[in-house]
């Protein structure tokens, strides 16, 4: 699941910056079933053994790469080559600060005051405004008062639940407290793979944040099977009250990449994984 521009539920007209009420709208994709259940699947038909041969070659050409450049050590830093340089030359490269240490209400808090700060508030916040707990009436608004600004909370609040209401809600197949049925699993999990600082002030700031995600309703009979997304949110944060706040945030598709050879797992598999595997807290 991913907040597009295109979806179930009206949270306010379409403004000039393609956010709608100052919260995005909610896409549920139902892809086709062709023969047999949606889980399980087979892999896709093989590829040349030349084209093996490049992947492994590619694959341990990378690791050696990674390893020499982990093993430079702090030789960067003698030459004179501060650390600030380096994330300057690639828009993605770690910034080298501690995540932040506390949380409040399962949510990272504490940001620092600071261009990387506010990335790492954006890639968390992106994380939570794409979850499966903001679908749920009882969570949702102690999200909404730690994540948005205090002065837009009520009216964002009130915004979701429209949007989330109990029609788009058994869409999905949740009922009306946002729970899956007995024996399957609702997922929806977002996993931020860049952040960028487009705009930047002192109070003031408009970061983007590149993700993937998964989303859907496990079950051998699903009408909704969990796949898988690629998109970018935008979000308008402000320095208030010691911490970094969205204002208002926007989504649109991709940049995604050409789908890998991999085998669907079952039902039961992917169940389990969002079980026993958490998630992070992102810093930039």
């Amino acid at each position: 699941m991913s907040l597009g521009d295109d979806g179930y539920g009206d949270a306010g007209s379409r403004g000039d910056d393609g956010t709608y009420g100052g919260t995005g709208q909610t896409r549920t994709r139902l892809p086709e079933q062709q023969g047999g259940g949606v889980y399980g699947g087979a892999r896709r038909g093989r590829q040349s053994s030349s084209r093996s041969l490049v992947t492994v070659v590619g694959v341990v050409v990378l690791l050696i790469a990674a390893i020499a450049f982990a093993n430079r050590g702090g030789d960067d830093s003698e030459n004179g080559d501060s650390g600030k340089d380096r994330v300057e030359s690639a828009a993605t490269a770690p910034s080298g600060q501690q995540p932040v240490g506390s949380k409040t209400g399962g949510i990272p808090s504490g940001f620092p005051h600071s261009e990387q700060g506010v990335e790492s508030a954006a890639a968390n916040y992106a994380v939570v405004l794409v979850s499966a707990d903001i679908l749920k009436p009882a969570r949702r608004p102690e999200i909404v008062r730690q994540v948005f600004d205090a002065d837009k909370a009520s009216e964002l609040e009130r915004s979701l639940d429209q949007v989330y209401d109990k029609a788009f809600l058994d869409k999905v197949g949740l009922d009306e407290n946002g729970d899956a049925p007995k024996g399957d699993t609702y997922v929806s999990r977002t996993m931020p793979v860049g952040t960028k600082a487009t705009d930047y002030a002192d109070s003031t700031a408009t970061v983007e944040v590149w993700c993937t995600g998964v989303y859907g309703m496990t079950g051998e009979s699903s009408d909704n099977p969990v796949t898988s997304d690629w998109f970018t949110m935008t979000l308008q944060l402000r320095w208030t009250d010691g911490d970094w706040k969205v204002d208002s945030f926007s989504q649109k598709e991709g940049p995604a990449p050409v789908n890998g050879d991999n085998k669907v797992s079952t039902s039961d598999e992917i169940s389990k994984a969002v079980e026993e595997y958490g998630g992070f807290t992102y810093a930039r």
